[in-house]
């Protein structure tokens, strides 16, 4: 269950820090104003928030773990929100990458 409730938060940080970026990625780039580019701080902020709640209690685990969630989310927002088609190479490090979160999050550790 503690295991669930980490995927849950990586996830939903992921939604708060790619849709964040993207949010100013718009207002900035594609020109669509200031209430975009705010939007994106608010979500990049409730980001920062959700990162705490994760059950471990180490900062540089839990953002060194979600560098791997955010590398795959930000392949599927492309996909979602953009039309970007990722090639094998793409999804094969977007792979790697998540083995490696799950490595570094819920490898058993004694003590």
């Amino acid at each position: 269950m503690v295991a669930a409730r980490s995927l849950a938060l990586f996830v939903l940080a992921a939604v708060f820090e790619i849709g964040g970026a993207w949010l100013v990625w718009q207002g900035l780039r594609e020109h669509r104003g200031p209430l975009w580019v705010a939007a994106g701080v608010v979500a990049l902020g409730f980001y920062g928030l959700v990162a705490t709640f994760q059950p471990d209690g180490h900062f540089g685990r839990v953002l060194a773990a979600y560098g791997g969630v955010f590398v795959a989310g930000s392949i599927l927002w492309g996909v979602l929100a953009d039309g970007y088609r990722p090639d094998r190479f793409d999804l094969a490090g977007a792979a790697v990458c998540l083995a490696g979160m799950a490595l570094i999050m819920y490898a058993p550790r004694g003590g």
